[in-house]
């Protein structure tokens, strides 16, 4: 499965669409998470566009990105927070994250089962996920002009299923995006008006699902063992973890 190249998403959410759609789905993200006060909250996949808000916040906010995707350091000015990873083996210890985002990343992995095993794993014991992909039934699934075109979508049943049986509970769900993914003036000038429309009148076929799940505690998930040599690479939150080395797209200007 081909992923949405780092400069690809770049470019997306440089773009007027991009920039709306950060903006909409910002809000939608609030709705799950309120409060983050003292908590560490990683994005996995390429989610640097909407971890800004839990900025100042949470005690600890990371990225990490897979490799066939690319990496950009995040954020700008700042020491990196950024994490380049095979996503079916993160460098951090069991039980250290509070809360994790899925964004561009299950729709594309290539191996579903394993990235929410290894989520699993470095969720703490009352940690949340909240996965964000393109719904099956809405119209941005099917144009490949975004990044929600691409990999594998879902509709809602699929989804939850897909949770319950990596051992997850869901716990809430949500749509978004009915605006048209189009970056014309009469849908980047109405987009709050879009967004009032399709939830009431198009409500099936939105761009996007976002469910949130809890990690389950009573169980093991049956997936074979991968014998891997992990370097923990989380630090006190004083000094944020740091990747280093180079990559192709560390040219190019990092993005909030």
């Amino acid at each position: 499965m081909l992923r949405p190249d780092i400069i690809d998403l770049r470019e997306f959410y440089a773009n007027p669409l991009g920039r709306a759609v950060r903006r909409l789905l910002r809000q939608r993200l609030r709705d799950f998470w309120p409060d983050v006060h003292g908590l560490t909250v990683l994005g996995l996949g390429y989610a640097t566009p909407y971890l800004r808000i839990f900025d100042g916040e949470a005690e600890r906010v990371l990225a990490a990105m897979p490799g066939p995707q690319g990496v950009v350091r995040w954020p700008r000015g700042l020491p990196g927070r950024v994490m380049l990873v095979d996503e079916d083996d993160l460098p951090l210890p069991d039980a250290s994250v509070d809360r994790l985002l899925l964004m561009h990343a299950l729709e594309n992995s290539e191996n579903t089962r394993l990235l929410l095993r290894e989520v699993w794993r470095v969720l703490t014991p009352q940690g949340r996920l909240l996965a964000v992909v393109p719904n099956r039934r809405g119209l941005w699934a099917h144009l490949d002009a975004t990044p929600f075109g691409q990999g594998h979508p879902y509709t809602p049943p699929q989804l939850t299923r897909l949770m319950r049986d990596s051992m997850f509970s869901p716990t809430a769900a949500q749509q978004a995006l009915w605006l048209p993914p189009s970056d014309g003036a009469f849908v980047i000038k109405a987009v709050n008006a879009w967004e009032r429309a399709g939830e009431i009148l198009w409500k099936r076929f939105s761009g996007v699902l976002l469910v949130e799940a809890e990690k389950q505690v009573y169980g093991a998930m049956p997936v074979k063992a991968v014998k891997t040599k992990r370097h923990f690479l989380l630090k006190p939150a004083a000094q944020p973890a740091l990747q280093s080395g180079t990559h192709r797209a560390e040219k190019t200007k990092a993005s909030d």
